[in-house]
C-alpha cells in the first residue's frame, strides 16, 4: 500500500496528517521537557532527526537480514548507537545546549516516535522510501517543538533565539517556562490541531 503512496506524500504526512507530536502524540516526554527556549527546541528536533533518518535507512536496508524474533533488539543497538553520536556530537560542539537538554539526549533511544517509524515502516519499505518518510516525521517533530518552545520563550522570556523582542514594558511570565507552562502551550496547541482537523474535515 506504501508503494503507491507518493515520495511526496510519504515526506508531507508526518508534517501534519500524522504529526508525531499534534496528532500521534508520541515523543511527548521531551516536547514537554526540553522547550522552555526555541534553541533547546530546535536542538531537540534535529538530534531526533537525525536519529530517526540515519537508523530508518539502516534498518530498510537491512530489513531482509534480520531475523523477525530479534527485529525489536536489534532496532535498539542500531539506534542507540546514532544516540550515541548524536549526544557526542552535542557534548563536542555545543557543551552549553547538551548540558540544558540533560539527559533527554540519551533518552531519545527509547523515543517511541523512532522506534515506531522502524517497526511500522523501515522495515516493511525500501531505504529510499524509509529515508523520506523519517525524514518529514523527523521535520514534523521540529516545527513543533520550535513552535512550542517559541511562544514559551516569548512569553515567559520576551525573548525568540536569545534575541529580546518584548521592551522593558513587558513582564515575564514565568510559568510559561516552566513545566506547567509547558503542558499548557502543547495542549492549546493540540486543540488548535483537532480543531483545523474538524474544520478541514467539515469542508
Amino acid at each position: 500500500m506504501a508503494k503507491n503512496t507518493s515520495l511526496t506524500r510519504e515526506f508531507t504526512k508526518g508534517l501534519w496528517d500524522e504529526n508525531p507530536v499534534l496528532i500521534s502524540l508520541l515523543g511527548l516526554c521531551p516536547t514537554l521537557a526540553v522547550t522552555n527556549s526555541a534553541v533547546n527546541g530546535i536542538a531537540m528536533g534535529l538530534a531526533t532527526t537525525f536519529v530517526v533518518v540515519s537508523s530508518s535507512v539502516i534498518i530498510s536496508s537491512l530489513r531482509n537480514l534480520i531475523p523477525h524474533q530479534v527485529r525489536i533488539a536489534s532496532y535498539i543497538v542500531i539506534i542507540a548507537t546514532f544516540v550515541t553520536l548524536a549526544d557526542r556530537f552535542l557534548a563536542a560542539f555545543t557543551p552549553e545546549i547538551s548540558k540544558a537538554l540533560g539527559p533527554y539526549v540519551p533518552l531519545i533511544v527509547v523515543n517511541c516516535l523512532i522506534l515506531g517509524r522502524q517497526e511500522a515502516f523501515s522495515s516493511k519499505n525500501t531505504p529510499g522510501r524509509s529515508f523520506i518518510d523519517a525524514l518529514g516525521m523527523g521535520t514534523g517533530f521540529l516545527l513543533v517543538l520550535f513552535v512550542l518552545g517559541g511562544i514559551r520563550e516569548i512569553l515567559g522570556s520576551g525573548s525568540l533565539l536569545n534575541i529580546t523582542l518584548l521592551g522593558d514594558w513587558f513582564s515575564p511570565w514565568m510559568v510559561m517556562i516552566l513545566p506547567p507552562g509547558a503542558f499548557l502551550t502543547l495542549g492549546l496547541l493540540i486543540g488548535l490541531a483537532n480543531w483545523i482537523n474538524e474544520r478541514r474535515a467539515e469542508a
